[in-house]
């Protein structure tokens, strides 16, 4: 990833997750229970390896209040950036 778009979404996100190395659905449900931790409007970046977080981070938000801002895949790690809603 540019590391110019790593500091801008670090710099965007109230909060920080690494689930690297994590094996789907851990990196989902510990987004999850981060998000519980945030108040409204806060920002998580969630740093992910499985390729399963893809689709499963981003229907969960499809499904729930927060939003993905952003989402990027670059050298098989898996950057998002969640508002809690």
């Amino acid at each position: 990833m540019d590391s110019s778009l790593f500091a801008q979404l670090t710099q965007a996100a109230d909060q920080q997750l690494d689930a690297q190395g994590l094996a789907c659905p851990l990196p989902l449900l510990k987004a999850k229970l981060a998000l519980q931790g945030l108040k409204t409007g806060n920002k998580l970046l969630v740093i992910a390896s499985d390729p399963g977080s893809w689709d499963d981070l981003f229907s969960y938000t499809q499904l729930s209040e927060h939003q993905m801002l952003e989402r990027h895949e670059q050298d098989q790690r898996y950057y998002f950036l969640i508002e809690k809603g």
